[in-house]
């Protein structure tokens, strides 16, 4: 049987790209390596009783537009608001909380510099301005160099988005492009917490310092997403991400798309220089008109297609692309709820993203120890106990919590496997928290671990890299994941990309999967 489209990889990506190009009418199948749908984005028990999302665990870049379209809501999603959005312990007796509207966060800053708290409100302008921008551009597909008269045309709309930010906009946008977090931050604050708490979103899923030129843009990144219409929210999904993608394969299955689990693809088959299918691992051969990989640039044109089949140029260029988010992903069964020595009593501070990076330099000292030895001997850590907003996750009276942690190389030194080393670098990371939480270690009654090399192996997340390739501009925009191949096209006809190695990148979007069908249905 031939299909029109057959899609490799049944991550939210590949499941938002099938359910566009399906209601066009075309005939779609998607195949997925694991026994479920969803890709990084799913809902797994992790130890008896006790569920959260495995990888992917918190809901703010998900596209208004593709929840619209694909009904989701009608499909059983439902997102709810964190309380507040972050949470950092400074010390055993102070902290700092952000969210729950400006004037509450200003009150929070003037703590520590009154000078800070007034700047505030023209930051967070300043970031909107842009954000909005970057909010249109997400759903754009970037012009592609080399094009023709159609991509300039392309090119059009975007600069006449960046002229309307009027110059200061633009020396702003050029700042988070091209500065570290440290650099653009002194630019606004005085105050170390103040930086700390912004500067955190620069190495989420970022293999770097805060002081390495071009961190800013991963900060502005995380900050353009929204919540049930609240711009920059955070939220969410009752029942964890599994929650989002389970809606988006019943909204598939309504709309006629096919999907085949246990179906690892070994290779894609070219012939005559265009994609017509691929080969499963265990011999069968499927064939399609066009074939759309929702894996990461590494993984498709490292292994799942033959270098022979590449033009040379692109090849080499392949072999160099960065990818490796020097990420360590951890679900932990929690008896009861950690009590921070700054602030010990339950509150709403446990319902946010629980920050454990006091300053910049700590975030720094993270990177050069994993550089050094692998992995931070003090790491950042952002913990979410999604089982005080989401009842469904963990028994009566327990709770679940999520540690995103950074920095843990991608590969270590000196030939150390991550196989020997996973559970030494998880107790690292508990001892971490317990040094701000004292009786957490003593509440972790189960844990599953997942270290770069794991990330790669479970999710194909190469180098376990949560975004599918670095986001630095060498690989942002028309330059994802190789310049004159960023509108969603490799250079083998038929063959079509729809993950997060394409613009814009990495996160819970959903626009690639939607860029990427409109590119396609527009050849018809």
């Amino acid at each position: 049987m031939s299909y029109d489209a057959l899609i490799i990889g049944g991550g939210h990506n590949g499941l938002t790209c099938a359910w566009y190009v399906a209601r066009a009418g075309l005939k779609v199948l998607v195949v997925e390596r694991r026994h479920i749908v969803g890709g990084a984005a799913v809902t797994e028990e992790f130890h008896p009783g006790f569920r959260n999302s495995t990888a992917s665990y918190t809901v703010s870049l998900l596209q208004s537009k593709v929840i619209r379209d694909m009904r989701l809501h009608d499909w059983g999603l439902r997102v709810v608001h964190r309380p507040i959005s972050n949470f950092l312990p400074l010390d055993d007796s102070h902290y700092l909380k952000l969210g729950g509207g400006l004037e509450r966060t200003q009150a929070e800053v003037a703590k520590y510099s009154a000078k800070d708290a007034e700047t505030l409100p023209a930051y967070y302008d300043a970031l909107d301005r842009i954000a909005d921008v970057l909010r249109d551009l997400a759903l754009q597909t970037p012009p592609n160099a080399g094009g023709g008269w159609f991509e300039l045309l392309r090119g059009i709309g975007p600069g006449r988005r960046m002229a309307k930010l009027g110059l200061e906009g633009q020396r702003d946008l050029l700042d988070l492009f091209v500065k570290s977090a440290r650099t653009f931050l002194d630019g606004w604050f005085e105050s170390d917490p103040i930086k700390a708490a912004f500067g955190f979103d620069a190495v989420v899923g970022n293999y770097a310092s805060p002081d390495t030129p071009g961190s800013a843009y991963v900060l502005l990144h995380h900050v353009f997403g929204e919540v049930n219409g609240v711009k920059g929210a955070w939220g969410h999904a009752i029942g964890g991400m599994g929650a989002i993608t389970g809606a988006m394969r019943q909204a598939c299955e309504a709309a006629g798309v096919e999907i085949m689990t246990d179906a690892p693809v070994a290779k894609v088959l070219v012939d005559g220089g265009k994609a017509v299918g691929v080969a499963l691992e265990d011999g069968r051969e499927l064939f399609a008109r066009r074939v759309v990989a929702n894996v990461g640039p590494k993984l498709l044109y490292g292994k799942l297609v033959d270098e022979a089949d590449l033009p040379a140029d692109f090849a080499r260029r392949m072999k160099s692309y960065k990818a490796g988010s020097g990420t360590f992903r951890m679900n932990v069964a929690l008896s009861e709820l950690p009590r921070f020595t700054c602030l010990p009593e339950p509150g709403e501070h446990l319902a946010s993203g629980i920050v454990i990076a006091p300053t910049l330099d700590y975030m720094d000292r993270a990177f050069t120890d994993a550089r050094a030895c692998g992995w931070s001997k003090a790491p950042i850590v952002e913990m979410l106990i999604p089982s005080t907003l989401d009842d469904t996750l963990a028994p009566k009276g327990a709770h679940v919590a999520s540690l995103f942690c950074q920095q843990f190389a991608p590969e270590l030194p000196d030939g150390r496997s991550w196989a020997d080393e996973r559970e030494a670098a998880a107790d690292t990371i508990i001892d971490a928290v317990d040094a701000w939480a004292p009786g957490f270690k003593a509440s972790v009654v189960g844990r599953l671990s997942l270290s770069p090399t794991d990330l790669e192996e479970r999710f194909g997340l190469a180098g376990g890299d949560i975004m599918h390739g670095a986001m630095s501009l060498d690989q942002l925009y028309s330059a994802r994941p190789v310049l004159g191949n960023g509108a969603y096209a490799g250079p083998i006809k038929g063959l079509w990309m729809c993950g997060a190695g394409t613009h814009p990148g990495g996160g819970v979007t959903g626009a690639p999967g939607h860029n990427c069908a409109r590119e396609m249905l527009r050849g018809l």
